[in-house]
């Protein structure tokens, strides 16, 4: 249904010619080159750092260590002031074989971060793509209102030129004439705007796109991955809005953490091993001492730490509490704009279907208004208001259009389903 009428309302509203460039080359210029798109991406590679740094703290990490130094040692048998210069080295490893679950805790924390992190790139590459298609339907209905007033001068200028005619035969006034002419001047005048309009929209969709658009296609199919009913719009949301899914990582991330606070009473069990030589040379003579070698366990066993562990457990179930009420939060506001797209859509679909049969009408009108108007039946006046009727509403097509497309985007984003192919 809502196909049909956007190919109708597309051939009655003169729009701009269907070559050119389309809202799949917009969404693909801005998906690779958006710079808001490449900077969440850039940090969502950083946030994905997160998981191999937790896990190092549970891996073997060595050291080597190693210093140097000049000793005064007084005089020598010559009588010459004599002098040292020494220097030690070392290599220090330690194997974490027991962390009371830290580790893993803090590996699962990190992963519930990078998680939610997903999601929340998810939506900001959704709202992008949304932004291109607003500013897409913006730049096309503002190229279509230039098209619509030009063809509207070149109509009025041929109804200029043919009173005028009739004027020389007598069927015609001065009066007929100069009411032309202010329609006329009118319409330029809607003319300049428009123009400047179109100007304005092509700043902003060269901000989100990236480049010039020239000419835009106005032949857009309905996404395939749109909700057919209300409901399907609402379980699509609670199912896959990205916002919604993000809240639930956090609370994964924070139940994770909580864990993390409450290994902090657990022991912690380490695995460690020293190696060690230094060198002296005094009088161009080397001399080595013995090398040293250790190795051992190291238990660490919190007894008191003065309330700070159990402050750190509560804090977390604190922030855990909190992350599930934002969850519920989440996915109201997730129905919420679901149900909101899918009105606005159902509204301008219906404002598109009613603005078609307008359009078809005041054509019909138009038609035969002029053609009365050739017979004498008509008056200069009817011309008038036929004409300007007949721009209303291909004015009003041209609006409905882009508000279908741009609910269209609206709702694709609130059920998840804003991506690179979504109007391919």
């Amino acid at each position: 249904m809502t196909k049909r009428w956007l190919l109708a309302g597309a051939a009655l509203a003169l729009a701009v010619p269907a070559s050119g460039e389309t809202l799949r080359d917009a969404i693909a210029a801005a998906w690779d080159g958006n710079p808001q798109l490449a900077a969440a991406r850039a940090r969502q590679e950083a946030l994905a750092e997160t998981p191999n740094q937790a896990r190092a703290t549970g891996r073997l990490t060595a050291a080597a260590t190693g210093g140097a130094g000049y000793d005064r040692l007084g005089y020598d048998d010559t009588g010459r002031r004599s002098g040292a210069s020494s220097g030690t080295g070392a290599v220090t490893a330690t194997l974490p074989i027991w962390t009371g679950g830290r580790v893993r805790a803090a590996v699962r924390a990190a992963d519930g971060d990078v998680a939610a992190g997903g999601e929340a790139l998810r939506d900001v590459e959704a709202d992008v793509l949304e932004r291109v298609v607003g500013a897409y339907a913006d730049l096309l209905y503002t190229q279509q209102a230039v098209e619509i007033a030009r063809v509207g001068i070149e109509r009025l200028d041929r109804q200029v030129a043919e009173a005028r005619s009739r004027y020389g035969l007598g069927q015609a006034t001065r009066t007929d004439i100069a009411q032309l002419e202010a329609q006329r001047a009118s319409v330029v005048s809607n003319l300049v705007d428009a123009e400047g309009a179109a100007a304005t929209a092509a700043a902003s969709y060269r901000a989100v796109v990236g480049r010039d658009a020239g000419a835009l296609d106005a032949t857009i199919a309905p996404p395939t991955a749109l909700p057919r009913t209300l409901a399907d719009a609402r379980g699509a949301a609670e199912a896959a809005n990205p916002l919604l899914l993000a809240q639930r990582q956090r609370v994964e991330a924070a139940s994770a953490r909580v864990d993390q606070a409450r290994a902090e009473r657990a022991p912690a069990l380490d695995l460690t091993g020293n190696y060690g030589r230094g060198v002296q040379v005094a009088g161009g003579r080397w001399t080595g001492f013995d090398s040293a070698a250790s190795a051992g366990l190291g238990l660490r066993v919190p007894l008191l730490t003065g309330g700070l562990v159990a402050s750190h457990v509560r804090q977390a179930e604190a922030v855990r509490r909190a992350e599930r009420f934002d969850v519920e939060t989440a996915a109201r506001n997730a129905v919420r704009s679901a149900d909101t797209a899918w009105a606005s859509l159902t509204a301008s679909e219906g404002r598109l279907k009613a603005s078609v049969e307008g359009l078809a009408a005041a054509d019909l009108a138009l038609k035969g208004v002029r053609a009365e108007y050739g017979f004498g039946l008509r008056s200069t006046i009817d011309i008038l208001v036929a004409d300007q009727s007949y721009r209303s509403a291909q004015l009003a097509v041209a609006r409905a259009k882009v508000d279908v497309l741009t609910a269209q985007a609206a709702l694709l984003r609130a059920t998840g389903r804003m991506g690179r192919g979504a109007f391919d």
